[in-house]
Parts: structure tokens; sequence; C-alpha cells
């Protein structure tokens, strides 16, 4: 018995030692703190996703991941920090890979996907939800109202590049009769936070960013910007926007973090291994994925890179279409959606 009980200690021991040393057997092992910027308030879904993904790695690379909140220009500025930060796998973005797509187009920044290299943890989708005390409770009243009188409706978002953003716009593109007024904050949160306190009328933003106001019937959900509705655990089933707008599309939204692709070799190796070994399995993330009616996406490199390209050739043609850009898609290399 007592040669047993040994047995099943030492064996106990050794696969604690083989998980700690796998744990460690990366060809990057960090020997500081790593810094992921947020180029948004703190609270929104970028912050939120960012210190999930955060906390995995630094299980993994035993290695402090700080997140540092650095809002303004709708996003610009911490991506803009990021990049030219050193290129040593130190210093990472975090955020929508679209934003990073169509920076170039919006004149606010001089980069695109292909400058870094990009690991996504979910996909998140767009909803417009009202304050309790407007008339809207279905996204059908509140349309009829932006194609009639939209310059007195006022619709919070993070911004000219944020998601709510990109949400309204479409509405337009699909409806060219609606108006809104568009007031924007640093970021989804405090976007979101003012609808709720009376500030604005309603907010198009992300529902991860919404879901918990929505639960408590802070916030009223009109629509999601989805191909078929969506069910929000703890709420209930929220309508499609296609249900009014039939042909208004409707990309994966993905949500991530970055770093310049100049960044070294063993920094690339290293996070392509954990994003396969630790973030695809990751229980903190789809936890947090099923309860805000997200989707788990943990995708990296030339495949992360593809899949986001079908947003920012979208919204990049959307903001031209629609007199928002400053350059030419073209003339940045991206075409057209089909």
């Amino acid at each position: 018995m007592k040669r047993i009980l040994l047995g099943t200690i030492l064996a106990g021991i050794g696969a604690l030692t083989a998980t700690a040393t796998l744990a460690q057997d990366y060809p990057w092992k960090p020997d500081r703190p790593v810094t992921i910027i947020v180029p948004w308030a703190a609270g929104g879904s970028t912050d939120q996703m960012a210190r999930i993904v955060a906390s995995e790695l630094e299980t993994e690379l035993k290695q402090k991941f700080v997140v540092v909140n650095q809002p303004g220009a709708s996003g610009s500025i911490g991506t803009k920090n990021a990049m030219e930060a050193a290129k040593d796998g130190y210093t990472w973005a975090a955020g929508a890979a679209v934003d990073v797509g169509t920076y170039g187009v919006l004149g606010l920044l001089e980069t695109g996907l292909p400058d870094w290299r990009m690991y996504f943890a979910v996909a998140n989708v767009n909803v417009i939800s009202a304050n309790p005390s407007t008339p809207y409770k279905d996204f059908g009243q509140l349309l009829g109202d932006l194609k009639t009188k939209g310059d007195s409706i006022t619709v919070a978002t993070a911004g000219l590049s944020s998601a709510g953003h990109n949400f309204m716009e479409s509405v337009r593109a699909a409806d060219p009769a609606v108006k809104y007024k568009h007031i924007t904050y640093n970021g989804g949160a405090p976007a979101v936070t003012a609808t709720v306190a009376g500030e604005t009328m309603t907010a198009a933003q992300l529902l991860v960013e919404m879901s918990e106001h929505i639960k408590a019937k802070r916030l009223v959900p009109l629509a999601v910007q989805a191909e078929k509705p969506v069910m929000l655990d703890g709420y209930g089933e929220i309508p499609a926007v296609t249900k009014w707008l039939p042909k208004m599309p409707a990309p994966l939204n993905y949500f991530g973090i970055w770093v310049h692709k100049d960044a070294p070799p063993a920094v690339i190796q290293t996070m392509d291994a954990v994003w396969k070994n630790k973030i695809a399995k990751s229980d903190a993330l789809k936890k947090y994925s099923d309860s805000r009616a997200a989707l788990y996406a943990p995708i990296y490199g030339d495949e992360a890179r593809n899949e986001a390209m079908k947003m920012v050739r979208y919204t990049a043609w959307l903001y031209h279409d629609g007199g928002k850009s400053k350059v030419s898609p073209d003339t940045l290399g991206i075409k057209r959606l089909e």
C-alpha cells in the first residue's frame, strides 16, 4: 500500500513538474511586465476582453501582462503609441481589428492590418438599445422616427470608427432617408452609461457592453446587427435588424490583441503557440462569450487577418460611400466587399 501511495505521489509530482516545464518551454520568456494598450476607456468591450486575455497570458508565461487604458481619437492614440513603441514584443495594442484596418481611410493613423500580427479572442455583435423612458420598444418604431425626425434623436457611440458608429452608418446606407444626432464618447462603456442615465435616447454599441444593463432592464434592446436573432442569456431573444432592413450586411467584428509585425520572431512563435495551447482552450473566455452573447473566436496569424479583412472591406467602403473617408480605400489596397 505504501509503495502504491508513494508511486502515486511521485507520479503527481512528475506531472506537475512536466506541466510547469511545458508552461515555460517557449522561445520567448518575457523577463519584465508586458503592456497591453487598450485605446478605449475602462469597462468597455475591448477592456473586458483584454483583461481576461492578460490573465490567461500571465498564467501561461509566468509574467505580468499590464492593461493600460489610453483612450482618444477613436482609439487611434493608443494604437499609435503601441505602433511607435520599441519593436521588442513588450508593447501590444488591443481592440477591434476593423478599427486598425480603417484608420487610414479615416485619416486618423497610417496603419493597416498588414502592419500587425493579430491574435483574436472573440467576435462581437452590434446592438442598438433605448433608454426605457423613450417610446421605443422595437427597432421599427425607432427606424420610422429616424426617417422623419432623425436630427432630434440622439445616438451615443464610442466615436467615429466605433462599432456603434459603424452600425448606424450601415442603417443609413440601407435606408438613405435615415438621419441621427451622433453623440460621441471615449469608449463604449461611457456611451452606454450615458444612455442608461438618460443623457442620450439610444446607444449603438456592442452587445457585450450592454448585456448587464439589458438584463437589469436599464436598457431596451431594439435590434442586433446580425443575420438572425441573438439569444442573450438571462434576457431572451433580441431580433435581428434584417427583420426591418433585409439587405443590411452583418460581417463578424473580431476583437483581440496585436503586436507589430517587426517584433522578434521568438515573440511571435511563442504567442502563436500560447494561442493554440492556452487561449483556444480558455474556460474564462468561453464563459465570458456565453454570458455576453459574443462568439468565442480564438484565431491568429494569417487566418485572423483574412477573416478580419471582410469587416474592414465592408466598413472602409461604407465610410467612403457615406462621405466620411479622408482617403479612398482603393488607394490603400482595400477592395470593395462583393
